[in-house]
């Protein structure tokens, strides 16, 4: 079979390019450019975006050579730009909190780099590093948790459609981190200690939002001011660090309030919602459905212990409550057996 890898420079998704090669398959490398030298900042932390990008195009260059396999790079930048970090800079100016590894994931990584690398060479499967495994449930396909829950990144997958998915491959779905860096140093992969990419963007991504400072009020729920803030895009509900006012009971951000710029904060208690609306849901692991639907909510990606909740016309209720439900955000219902039944965005 003949299966384009994408790779990052890193050691996932170089393991996972290892083990199909291994597998017997015909393995090509396919990697994204994103960043344009000048257009951004940056800064040094290892993130998907930054200027550190020429070093992870050189390291995913070395292991396909090393490999034997052919590697190719794709310039996505333009692409990524009109559709991530716009995406991005407009849920900051709304108030709310964006998730642009879903969208660069769904939109880019399994949409720009798979068209781009299908009108260049002709591939049966894509596959990618991600620790996640695809399962079919009712004649449809879902992403699934992974087996090491600690590194588990369905929650990123969720909007895949059923034709991305039925072209998508997992390799590394199945083992456990330690293990991918075993197998890494045992083969003597250039990357096999680099560590993880955690961020998003390698710099302050205020930059990103592309908006001035402006000064407004911090609030309690009774209205009485607290403090001030640089501008309500710095913050995100259920945020405690870096709010500014302090002493007493712990204040968390209960809501981001564009119109009037200021920021609610209030005890963690009064953060926990039992229900919220998503929107633009999509269904993976059953057919859209009316009636209700019972599951495991979760909503952030390392909410490793999810919530029990149920789904019913696009409202989520979560009896036991769920603390920092912000709008933008992903909410993610899973079912009992591990796999995605349908994830959307919160709204208000």
């Amino acid at each position: 079979m003949k299966i384009a890898v994408g790779l990052s420079g890193g050691v996932d998704s170089a393991v996972a390019a290892l083990l199909l090669k291994r597998a017997g398959h015909d393995v090509t490398g396919v990697t994204m450019k994103l960043w344009r030298e000048g257009r951004y900042k940056g800064g040094c932390r290892d993130a998907c975006f930054g200027p550190g990008e020429d070093k992870d195009i050189s390291l995913a260059g070395a292991f396909a050579k090393m490999a034997g396999i052919e590697h190719r790079v794709f310039d996505c930048a333009d692409e990524y730009e009109r559709t991530v970090i716009e995406y991005f800079r407009r849920e900051k100016a709304a108030g709310r909190t964006p998730n642009p590894c879903v969208v660069c994931n769904a939109l880019v990584k399994f949409g720009v780099l798979v068209e781009a690398a299908t009108q260049s060479f002709g591939f049966d499967r894509f596959a990618t590093g991600h620790y996640a495994r695809i399962v079919s449930h009712g004649g449809r396909l879902a992403v699934a948790q992974a087996c090491d829950c600690t590194k588990d990144q369905s929650y990123f997958l969720w909007r895949l459609s059923q034709e991305q998915l039925a072209k998508a491959m997992f390799p590394l779905g199945e083992l456990n981190k330690k293990d991918v860096r075993r197998i890494a140093a045992e083969a003597t992969l250039p990357m096999h200690d680099r560590p993880d990419s955690q961020d998003f963007y390698a710099g302050d991504c205020a930059e990103l939002a592309g908006m001035a400072e402006r000064p407004g009020d911090i609030v309690d729920t009774a209205g009485m001011t607290l403090g001030m803030h640089r501008g309500f895009w710095h913050y995100t509900v259920g945020q405690r660090k870096g709010i500014g006012v302090g002493g007493g009971t712990p204040l968390y951000v209960l809501r981001v309030d564009r119109t009037a710029n200021r920021i609610v904060v209030g005890p963690r208690e009064e953060a926990v919602r039992t229900r919220f609306r998503i929107a633009g849901m999509n269904w993976m692991g059953c057919e859209p459905a009316r009636r209700p639907v019972e599951g495991f909510i979760r909503i952030r990606s390392n909410d490793r212990a999810a919530v029990p909740a149920t789904l019913e016309n696009g409202v989520v209720k979560a009896p036991d409550g769920i603390f920092g439900v912000a709008p933008g955000q992903s909410a993610v219902l899973y079912s009992t057996q591990g796999f995605i039944i349908c994830g959307g965005t919160i709204e208000e």
